[in-house]
């Protein structure tokens, strides 16, 4: 498996309860270096068209030999979809993605609507934010989630999604389908230690929100 972490420019919550892979390559979108930089994280690269990052931060990476891909500032790809691409070229199969929510409205929606990209399908998508996590499921596929009883679950079809089914929650499918835009899928919960969602066919964004102790 090969592990990424992107780092976003967008609001930032370092995750709770889980310890970042300490072999992944970390990847950050133009202004996310801060973040990775405030948990001492120093990226192994810094991609987009850097006019989030003042003067004295790039070339404190480049002095610390920080690979730094610029793009112009007029271009057809925001900086997570550029460090989302690269991170596929370089053989990623797992990416964990931080700092991409909140802030504008139309840059929190692009961000999740970006994962839904076909050319990021070989990887398994999660982003992460507190106590919040999400991950991306493509038809046919299924994932099995570890949590604890009260934990809430969602399934948030990004597509109209078929043959939903989700054992080990509360409210329980088999081979359901779920219309865009629906809701029938928000607020489950967790009554054990996993949770395995499956689908048929199309996008769904699996949600899971930690119970506050």
């Amino acid at each position: 498996m090969t592990n990424f972490i992107i780092f976003a420019n967008g609001e930032f919550t370092p995750p709770t309860e889980y310890r970042l892979p300490g072999d992944a390559t970390v990847i950050c979108a133009d202004g996310g270096t801060r973040h990775a930089l405030a948990l001492g994280i120093t990226p192994q690269t810094i991609i987009g068209d850097l006019d989030s990052l003042p003067a004295e931060t790039i070339s404190e990476m480049r002095a610390a030999g920080v690979e730094i891909i610029e793009h112009p500032v007029k271009k057809d790809e925001t900086d997570l979809e550029l460090a989302l691409s690269l991170a596929m070229a370089r053989g990623a199969t797992e990416i964990i993605l931080l700092g991409m929510l909140g802030g504008r409205l139309d840059q929190h929606l692009a961000n999740l609507l970006l994962l839904t990209r076909a050319e990021w399908a070989p990887a398994r998508l999660r982003v992460m934010d507190g106590a919040q996590s999400a991950w991306l499921l493509r038809g046919a596929d299924s994932i099995t989630l570890r949590g604890t009883p009260g934990d809430t679950l969602s399934v948030v079809p990004l597509t109209p999604i078929g043959g939903l089914t989700i054992r080990g929650a509360a409210w329980q499918l088999t081979g359901a389908d779920i219309p865009l835009g629906s809701t029938r899928t928000v607020s489950n919960a967790f009554v054990g230690a996993d949770v395995t969602v499956g689908i048929e066919n199309g996008i769904a964004l699996i949600v899971v929100i930690k119970r506050e102790p």
